[in-house]
């Protein structure tokens, strides 16, 4: 969720009562046996035993607060609003997490599983890992990480025969690892390196510039960058994006607004920066900035939402001032810039195709007067999505998504084809980023069983050779994986990635772990995950679908799973739990289901629309209320995926799935985990503080309804491996308890 649009004000009429927190929390306190939920897993809510939990847990008290919003005629309670404040700032919020914490960390600890699979994480994780190298002069520059170290370390070689020397390492940095180097430029030369510090998982981020020769940090230091790309402007200045300093106690939930984009020159304080391009009088855009390799152009991308709708403008390099131009206008079509050579631009975009195609324009002469032009395809559409381009030497790699796997191929820089690059397997190719004039570029491999391999390839030559192998503790030729289509409640055929171990006894269906996302055009490939292998090897079969929203077949795909058409989201996955239970994948019982942020919603979503199909769920950093999603930090970037809660046609769309708003009391419900961090200021935490506080005052059977919150954490990225393993050992075990998976050692 980067880029994106301001809902409008809310037109609902706020009733709040005058009860305060505090005085609530006293009188919730003064009837805790009215208003607690004891859930003593040995007998179920009819009276039946349960010999599959035998723990009871007390939920803490949670306050209420009379508040009412009325929107469009409807009265619209939401009880736990209190829970929106910044942990940081209420006192009580803090409170309540220190208690929710406890009591689900006293449950966790009941799980005899979850040593077992922390052990056999970090036995997992210990294997030398290497980041895409990126080449700049003659050094090459990539990240390490040994295993276990928390944050991977920046390396550089002078050569690409060198020993790698040790440039940044971010360990050093915090005692508890959650300071992360979250991004680094070299320029153009090699000399110098724009780096970027995330803290604690915030989206906040602050750049600092080192001379690579010396390993000195020089004065220069950035503050307040989000959702910004960083471009060198020759190898002594660089382009950024900010936003004004958040007001105090804003920084992790007030709406991100008028974004900027800055000039800055090495050796000159942030307040010397000169503002280049920006749009006061629509504060909502967000703008990026790039450069050509030739430093020809800088080239703005403008956003409204998060859909790849952009404006394009230019800015000539060397006219001496800063005027814009506009290149495309009007925010209807994805345009992704490529690269340029000379006075041509290369794209990839969705005009007129919309699985993509690749399309060049030229600046030359007279070309650009008037707003024209002149425009010509380079690669056509295809029957696959196209899903990246980069020109590398003389040629240009397209990737493409075929049903979710990558191919790729080279064509010259007219589109002629030259020949295809051979990936051997289900999996996903990400990287082959390179520059006109240089033939060498770099890639990645991986698949659900097997880790980023790293790769050299000469596009002259088309040879690829290993950079970077990982040397693992288990085969991969033991785990299969199939890919499968099911169809949905409306017929739609929907991809199935189904792994497991290959002598894994399917025959009474085995517990599987079912995951999805379907939003925002973002596609799930096939990718390895430590502690996902943790899962198979423990016996358990991981599926992972490919729902509409996604954007795995192009555009039409994507809008097929957002805004009115959103419920297809939730068919698709729950039409992949029917499946796999009917094909004896699973089995009644034995399916959970997980997902992450609009992943989380789903969850949320299904667990409501059908909380007999799944045995349990994790809902991850989830968009919880449907209502309210815009009024917090990038919340309003999302009215592309989910609509404006305050357009009645929207809004009554959004209230029938919002998970708050639908929890059925008197139903059995799965056993439920939720997770999230105090650091999250994408999706901030109290989605998923009011999520749950409703569930648990709910009557949703004997199964847990429980929530972990981490601290000095944020949406995920990142996020210490230490940490990881803490986290996935206690939700794996969770998930594993609740579907009946065995865990030995």
């Amino acid at each position: 969720m980067i880029f994106n649009s301001i809902a409008r004000i809310l037109a609902a009429t706020l009733l709040v009562s005058c009860t305060s927190i505090a005085s609530a929390q006293e009188t919730q306190k003064n009837d805790d046996v009215l208003n607690s939920h004891t859930h003593n897993g040995g007998v179920r809510s009819d009276g039946t035993k349960d010999d599959s939990e035998s723990v009871s847990i007390v939920y803490p008290s949670t306050a209420t607060v009379d508040v009412i919003d009325i929107q469009f005629g409807v009265d619209i309670a939401d009880p736990y609003r209190w829970l929106e404040d910044d942990v940081r700032v209420n006192e009580d919020v803090a409170k309540w997490v220190e208690q929710q914490n406890v009591t689900t960390n006293a449950y966790l600890g009941t799980l005899s599983g979850r040593d077992i699979l922390s052990k056999r994480m970090q036995k997992l994780f210990n294997y030398e890992r290497f980041g895409l190298p990126r080449k700049a002069g003659s050094r090459y520059f990539y990240t390490r990480n040994d295993g276990l170290q928390n944050q991977s370390i920046l390396y550089v070689r002078d050569s690409l025969d060198a020993e790698g020397r040790i440039l940044i390492d971010p360990n050093a940095w915090t005692t508890d690892g959650a300071t992360a180097l979250s991004a680094w430029v070299p320029s153009a030369d090699g000399t110098r390196l724009i780096y970027s510090i995330q803290d604690g998982g915030s989206d906040w981020r602050t750049l600092k510039v080192m001379d690579v020769e010396s390993g000195a940090i020089l004065s220069d230091e950035i503050e307040w960058v989000k959702f910004s790309d960083i471009s060198w402007l020759g190898n002594d200045a660089f382009l950024y994006s900010r936003f004004p300093k958040p007001e105090a106690g804003g920084a992790f939930q007030s709406l991100n607004l008028n974004q900027t984009i800055y000039y800055h020159k090495l050796g000159t304080p942030q307040s010397a920066d000169i503002p280049i391009y920006s749009t006061p009088d629509n504060p909502k855009l967000g703008h990026r900035a790039q450069t050509t390799h030739d430093d020809a152009y800088i080239i703005i991308t403008s956003s409204s939402g998060t859909d790849e709708k952009y404006e394009i403008s230019i800015i000539p390099i060397g006219k001496g001032d800063w005027k814009p131009q506009k290149l495309i206008s009007g925010f209807e079509n994805d345009w992704r810039l490529i690269d340029g050579i000379g006075d041509t631009l290369y794209f990839v975009t969705d005009y007129k195709a919309p699985r993509l195609r690749v399309s060049k324009a030229d600046l030359s002469g007279d070309n650009l007067s008037g707003d024209k032009p002149v425009w010509s395809d380079v690669v056509a559409e295809r029957k696959a999505t196209l899903s990246d381009a980069r020109i590398v030497g003389d040629h240009m790699v397209l990737t493409y998504l075929e049903d979710a796997k990558s191919l790729a191929s080279m064509v010259d820089l007219e589109g002629n084809k030259i020949g295809e690059i051979n990936l051997t397997e289900i999996g996903t190719a990400r990287g082959f980023v390179g520059k006109p004039g240089n033939s060498e570029t770099f890639y990645s491999f991986s698949s659900f069983t097997q880790p980023s391999a790293i790769y050299r390839l000469d596009t002259a030559t088309g040879k690829s050779t290993a950079f970077a192998l990982p040397k693992l503790v288990f085969d991969p030729k033991d785990y299969v994986t199939t890919q499968k289509f099911y169809p949905s409640k409306d017929g739609t055929k929907i991809p199935l990635f189904v792994v497991h171990h290959k002598d894994l006894d399917l025959s009474k269906g085995a517990p599987t772990l079912l995951y999805g996302y379907g939003g925002f055009n973002i596609s799930l490939t096939p990718s390895y995950s430590a502690t996902r292998m943790a899962w198979l090897q423990s016996g358990g079969v991981y599926a992972q679908a490919s729902l509409r929203g996604g954007g795995e077949y192009g555009k039409a795909w994507h809008d097929a799973g957002r805004l009115q058409n959103k419920q297809n989201v939730f068919d698709d996955f729950i039409a992949a739990g029917e499946y796999l239970v009917s094909e004896g994948i699973s089995a009644k019982g034995k399916l959970a289901i997980e997902g992450r942020s609009n992943g989380g919603l789903l969850v949320g979503a299904v667990a409501n629309q059908r909380p007999d199909l799944f045995a349990a769920g994790h809902a991850a950093v989830g968009v919880m209320d449907m209502l309210r999603f815009d009024r917090f930090t990038a919340g309003r970037y999302w009215v592309d995926d989910y609509g404006y809660p305050n357009k009645e046609a929207d809004f009554k769309n959004l209230l029938n799935y919002s998970p708050y708003h639908n929890i059925k009391s008197e139903v059995q419900y799965p056993a439920l985990i939720v997770t999230t961090a105090d650091t999250d200021d994408r999706v901030v935490p109290g989605h998923s503080f009011k999520y749950i506080s409703a569930l648990q005052a709910s009557e949703t059977g004997h199964k847990p309804k429980i929530i972990r919150i981490e601290s000095r954490a944020g949406h995920g990225s990142g996020k210490p491996t230490d940490k990881v393993i803490a986290e996935f050992s206690d939700i794996y075990s969770f998930l594993a308890h609740w579907t009946g998976l065995d865990i030995k050692e």
